[in-house]
């Protein structure tokens, strides 16, 4: 466990994930996007519609983050999650986490 955060907190350009310019483009807008989510209408909602799909997720929370999995798996998923928390703060970002439950093998 300890490598996997070591790694994880590891300096960018040592990261197993490599990124285009325009997928860095891409996720750093991903990384806004999910700032002005998680502020202004939460990840999670206590009833379904509008923005929150049937599980009262939101659905472009899911879509960004179906998107970072296809783009660089669990661990760009989780370095992305770790910019918006410092942004957001821990229960946001707890919400974001639940959010992305079941994205390829991501588990809340």
């Amino acid at each position: 466990m300890f490598d996997f955060l070591a790694e994880l907190f590891s300096r960018k350009d040592e990261s197993k994930v490599r990124l285009t310019r325009d997928q860095q483009r891409d996720v750093d807008a991903f990384v806004s996007e999910l700032i002005t989510i998680g502020r202004k209408e939460d990840f999670l909602a206590e009833r379904p519609g509008g923005a929150f799909n049937g599980h009262c997720h939101h659905h472009r929370t899911r879509m960004i983050g179906e998107k970072l999995h296809a783009m660089g798996g669990l661990e760009l998923m989780w370095l992305v999650f770790y910019r918006v928390k410092k942004k957001v703060g821990k229960q946001l970002s707890d919400h974001l986490e639940y959010a992305w439950s079941g994205i390829g093998h991501w588990m809340a």
